[in-house]
């Protein structure tokens, strides 16, 4: 399912680019070609077929994207994906007891020496 959906949505990407390409930004585009017959399939301008082409195919993609978001969340888990749960599962569990030892926190009784006194020279 997913990878009929991503299919589809690879093709409405690239019928949405080709009609947005024909498209001219100033109103002229393919209209511009067929200023002297103002039906085009029976339509009053071809601008219209282009702009409502456009919503369609941009509507269809958004559509697309939410099922294809659907279809990734629903899938049953893959193999490859219960290994690494089950690796996480094995790091995360201590191999060794802890131990129980208490830990000493009071400072030591012996005191770390004092530097000797270095002699200093008189000028």
């Amino acid at each position: 399912m997913y990878t009929l959906l991503l299919i589809l949505a690879i093709l409405v990407c690239l019928l949405l680019a080709a009609i947005v390409l024909v498209q001219n930004p100033k109103g002229g585009g393919l209209t511009s070609n067929f200023s002297s017959s103002s039906q085009l399939l029976g339509v009053q301008k071809t601008g219209d077929i282009l702009e409502k082409g456009t919503w369609v195919l941009a509507i269809a993609l958004m559509v697309l994207s939410l099922g294809i978001n659907v279809a990734v969340k629903t899938a049953p888990a893959s193999t490859a994906g219960s290994e690494y749960r089950d690796q996480i599962q094995k790091a995360s569990k201590p191999n060794a007891p802890v131990s129980t030892a208490p830990i000493n926190l009071q400072p030591s009784a012996a005191k770390p020496a004092a530097p000797a006194a270095t002699p200093q020279k008189k000028q």
